[in-house]
């Protein structure tokens, strides 16, 4: 298996495949992994692949990594065609393709890649982890043609909304499976210990009602709209204390400075309570900490992976309603209007509805299971690869010449 990534950034969508890579190898597969970029600035945040938790997750288990390694948005960098690949990096890409008995693109910018003459023919697969394919520009182009010329022959939908959206945009409803998003339930639970020792790391009285917002500095997750919230809420919860995890969510965000100083105007007595934590490694522990886990998203999202890791670590979902998210958390959470008090008083409500919510919460459990995602994605898999085996068998390669 090979799996070809747009690059190694912070994003729930990269935290999700990366999963699932590791889920099928350690069921026996053998895969490996081709990022298209090395390095990247998003978020006003550079990223380095190396330094990403994701591929140290890969690379800890013996999954090899490689890299094209263009880079995006670095100040002084040249900028990549995003439609032309030279010679060494369309030859670095038929080498890893050719060990390949099927291959995996995370989301459908890959294809631009894939989608080149002169690579080998293999069939792919690709996970598609949004909502809105009008706004994925030329990669909807990209994904149609290689479903019309057989090069993808299957796509995961990790949400239903993601596969309405989709078949509206025109892909056969054929090609497009449905396998929710899934944790890993031994990481994500409700731990008395990690709610204690992330309250106390960061100075937070164990009392203290607390809502995290897990994202990454972009339009679509509606930051001012979360933070006119939190301003609501702070200012009606005395102790209450917000979180903000994820790329860009830090000072060194200048987008983000100016939307808290617009969001909060010439009253900043609350803004110490709002806590800019950027990109953490621990998210089972800071959602352990939390009561509530928020998401204020005016569109593109699918599944949230927050909403899900918050869930079964204890928090309280609270939610717009975009993607899936009200099937997600219904009869677990909140769902609001993109209102700012509205969302606050959502928020109060969690805390309060916390206890008796958490036999619900806990019962949910196997239903956002990563062992039963993982089983999904590999009998879909045995599939492709069993029916392409059959139609077009992979040529074995030409035997030495004679001396």
């Amino acid at each position: 298996m090979l799996s070809v990534y747009e690059g190694f950034f912070s994003g729930g969508a990269r935290i999700l495949h990366t999963d699932v890579v590791l889920g099928l190898q350690e069921g026996g597969q053998y895969h490996r992994v081709l990022s298209v970029h090395g390095e990247v600035l998003r978020e006003a945040t550079r990223q380095a692949m190396e330094n990403d938790t994701c591929y140290r997750s890969l690379t800890s288990v013996g999954v090899e990594v490689e890299s094209l390694g263009r880079t995006f948005g670095l100040p002084g960098a040249l900028a990549s065609d995003p439609a032309r690949y030279t010679g060494p990096e369309l030859a670095a890409t038929a080498r890893a393709m050719a060990g390949a008995d099927v291959i995996l693109s995370l989301k459908e910018q890959p294809l631009a890649l894939l989608n080149q003459a002169g690579l080998p023919r293999r069939p792919v697969i690709v996970s598609l982890h949004r909502s809105d394919p009008e706004n994925q520009g030329a990669a909807l182009d990209e994904l149609e043609a290689a479903i019309a010329d057989g090069t993808v022959v299957a796509c995961v939908c990790c949400a239903e909304s993601t596969r309405a959206a989709y078949e509206a945009a025109g892909i056969p409803s054929e090609v497009l499976h449905v396998i929710p998003n899934g944790v890993d339930l031994l990481r994500f639970k409700p731990e008395a210990a990690r709610r204690a020792r992330l309250r106390a790391d960061l100075g937070i009285p164990a009392a203290a009602p607390v809502v995290v917002f897990a994202a990454r500095y972009d339009a679509m997750k509606n930051v001012s709209l979360f933070l006119r919230a939190a301003r609501s809420w702070l200012r009606a919860t005395p102790g209450g204390q917000v979180l903000m995890c994820g790329a860009g969510m830090s000072e060194g965000q200048p987008g983000l400075r100016a939307d808290i100083e617009d969001a909060f105007g010439g009253d900043l007595r609350h803004a110490d309570r709002l806590r800019l934590l950027g990109v953490r490694r621990d998210m089972e522990h800071v959602y352990a900490a939390s009561d509530v886990v928020a998401l204020t998203s005016a569109w593109g999202e699918a599944a949230p992976l927050c909403l899900i890791e918050g869930m079964m670590c204890g928090a309280v979902p609270v939610t717009t309603d975009v993607g899936d998210s009200a099937a997600i958390v219904a009869g677990l959470g909140f769902v609001t209007p993109q209102d700012p008090d509205a969302v606050a008083r959502a928020w109060t409500e969690a805390v309060a509805a916390r206890p008796g919510l958490e036999p619900a919460l806990a019962g949910s459990r196997e239903r956002f299971s990563r062992t039963r995602m993982i089983a999904l994605y590999a009998g879909l898999i045995d599939r492709v690869h069993g029916v392409d085996a059959v139609r077009s068998p992979l040529p074995e390669p030409p035997l030495p010449e004679p001396l």
